[in-house]
């Protein structure tokens, strides 16, 4: 099926509408407030859309397009959508504030219990978890820039009051999230000879060295990297002092929530009083690339453009920066670890901290991968190999291919990967968080990861992986119902998945709407050069001037206006080809080919005259 980002994008509108906005007004529904990660991940599939996609805007009534304003008709005029999304984001904001007017992160309902039988404490569903504390930041910043265009126009006084009121409101909810992430960043050391050290060095030697050799191989090549750690990073006496033993190994990321004995992060805004930490100082794969999709949208070109932070927002952003960017060396290196094999082509991953393995975690670090290579220019033996990647995942995934009876693949769908939350058992039962959205996640990767590919094979591979995976995820919306249009109807591609207790899930609508924003960006690129057809392009070029040149020389009469006017036509037409010859080199050609066609028209005619006279 192929990716239309546009039309698709608008069936996803037209299904929010109808299911949120109740007689034309927002119904949070039974879930609203209870989970601060669903709320923020419904909104944004609103307001992602809204200001990433300029064809989707809704910050300005004058620009809305037509087919936005009728997908969106249930909930209001184009005059009253900016608004009521500007309200809903308010409430949001109010909801999700404690008494003490302290953001709330609270991932609610969204935490599990590993005991299926047992009940999770009120203090542990509110307890703020990375995922919430990364999409607080995307939601922010979408909403500061709706409010940057938004009110660049005159509004009515009580329409500037409720935006000024949520202005301060999301710049604290910023603040706070910044914060949060700095305070659950979290370097892991360890002995080579502990269990979690005897598994990275398993990893690293891939059964070709010994545990021991790797090891080595692990202390040179992170030695630097080691460096820069300790001395760019403030964290606590014991990670520094091991840190600076390099028999030691390491790994850094994102814990699930605030680490715990993580020290306050001094601020002048008032976010309230900063909770205590909790959980183990453990990086999880799948929390770190939660935490690197949201900290990148500090640095978008978008938000330097509309000059969204403030000064400590930006002295904020710069450390969660320098974790960004050490994070994503530390595991696009270990990713592609050793001379032969890459550590990630031995599928599927096992972790260290945790000691699972998965495919999922496979995927978590490919997705790591995919941003270092955005990041810096990447290399065609690296993209090559990160295709072959992606495209096992989605065979083993089952995404394409056919699920047997009894596959253990189904896990990964439904009901997910499930992580237990190290930590959480100080305020009651050991907790856990599930990951059903595999299929998705593999399309935004694979799709991020396309846009990057300047190879034609590596990029139609990528291709053509993508809208197979999409048209997996395409079935399985929610065929009717009240939810009708959105995910996840799970049966619909595996009838023997186990049942679930829920048929909406906004993770998975949201993760399917950034795909959405992610193929726009695709397709907006110029076309992959061709040095071949570049070739093709000016030989043709250089034939087609001569033989104008040639045909121009010809008498023409006064009479035969229509041979001047087809002349002047091929001429404004070798002009376009000639202009556009480096970046479209096949329309180049094109265009080319149908001028040699009009001129040899043009021969054949004049000798036919000249014959028959």
């Amino acid at each position: 099926m192929q990716i239309k980002p546009r039309q698709q994008l608008l069936d996803i509108w037209r299904a929010i509408a109808r299911y949120s906005f109740a007689d034309g007004e927002w119904d949070w529904g039974d879930a609203g407030g209870l989970s601060s990660v669903a709320d923020a991940e419904r909104l944004l599939c609103l307001m992602y859309p809204a200001t990433e996609f300029p064809a989707f805007r809704l910050d300005d009534p004058d620009t809305t397009d037509r087919d936005v304003r009728e997908v969106l008709s249930g909930a209001g005029s184009r005059l009253e959508l900016p608004t009521k999304l500007l309200s809903v984001v308010a409430e949001f904001m109010n909801t999700h504030t404690t008494d003490d007017k302290r953001p709330s992160f609270a991932g609610g309902h969204y935490f599990n219990a590993r005991d299926s039988e047992a009940e999770l404490t009120p203090e542990q569903r509110q307890l703020g978890v990375v995922d919430s504390f990364s999409l607080s930041i995307t939601l922010s910043l979408a909403t500061l820039g709706f409010l940057k265009v938004y009110l660049s126009k005159p509004r009515r006084a009580e329409v500037q009051a409720m935006a000024d009121e949520l202005r301060t409101a999301t710049e604290a909810r910023l603040t706070a999230a910044m914060v949060s992430l700095l305070r659950s960043f979290t370097v892991n050391v360890f002995d080579a000879e502990a269990p979690q050290g005897r598994t990275l060095c398993r990893l690293l030697g891939q059964g070709r060295v010994s545990e021991r050799i790797a090891a080595q191989q692990f202390q040179r090549r992170f030695k630097s990297l080691r460096a820069t750690i300790r001395d760019s990073i403030s964290l606590g006496v014991d990670v520094a002092d091991g840190l600076g033993d390099e028999n030691q190994l390491f790994e850094c990321g994102w814990a699930w929530s605030l680490v715990k004995d993580a020290p306050p992060v001094k601020t002048e805004s008032e976010i309230g009083p900063q909770p205590d930490g909790i959980a183990k100082p453990t990086p999880y794969l799948y929390f770190t690339v939660v935490a690197l999709d949201g900290i990148q949208d500090l640095f978008s070109e978008r938000t330097l453009t509309l000059g969204l932070l403030n000064v400590e927002q930006q002295r904020l952003a710069e450390a969660l920066r320098l974790r960004w960017e050490i994070t994503q060396q530390y595991w696009s290196r270990i990713a592609r670890f050793g001379e032969a094999g890459w550590p990630l082509e031995d599928i599927p991953w096992r972790t260290t901290g945790q000691r699972q393995e998965s495919e999922y975690f496979s995927l978590s670090v490919a997705a790591i991968l995919v941003h270092d290579l955005v990041r810096r220019r990447a290399t065609d033996d690296d993209l090559t190999r990160t295709v072959d990647v992606m495209e096992r995942l989605a065979e083993r995934g089952r995404i394409t291919s056919r699920m047997k009876v009894g596959d253990p693949a189904i896990e990964l769908h439904a009901p997910g990967v499930a992580m237990p939350l190290q930590g959480g058992e100080a305020l009651g039962p050991p907790m856990q968080w599930s990951m059903p959205d595999f299929s998705a996640q593999l399309l935004k990767r694979t799709i991020q990861l396309c846009s990057l590919s300047r190879s034609i094979s590596s990029h139609d591979r990528l291709l053509r992986l993508a809208e197979r995976i999409f048209d997996h995820l395409w079935q399985r919306r929610n065929r009717s119902g009240e939810s009708a249009g959105l995910w996840d109807n799970i049966h619909a591609v595996y009838p023997d998945a186990p049942a679930r207790g829920w048929s909406l899930s906004w993770s998975i609508t949201e993760r399917v709407t950034e795909c959405m924003v992610a193929a726009r960006q695709l397709y907006t690129q110029p076309p992959i050069r061709s040095s071949t057809l570049i070739g093709i392009a000016r030989d043709l070029l250089s034939e087609a001037t001569h033989l104008l040149g040639n045909e121009q020389l010809e008498p023409t009469s006064t009479a035969d206006g229509s041979r001047g006017m087809a002349l002047k036509g091929i001429e404004v037409k070798l002009a376009r080809a000639r202009e556009i010859l480096e970046e479209q080199p096949g329309t180049s050609c094109a265009l080319s080919t149908e001028v040699l066609g009009e001129l040899d028209t043009l021969a054949l005619a004049r000798q036919t005259a000249s014959r028959g006279v």
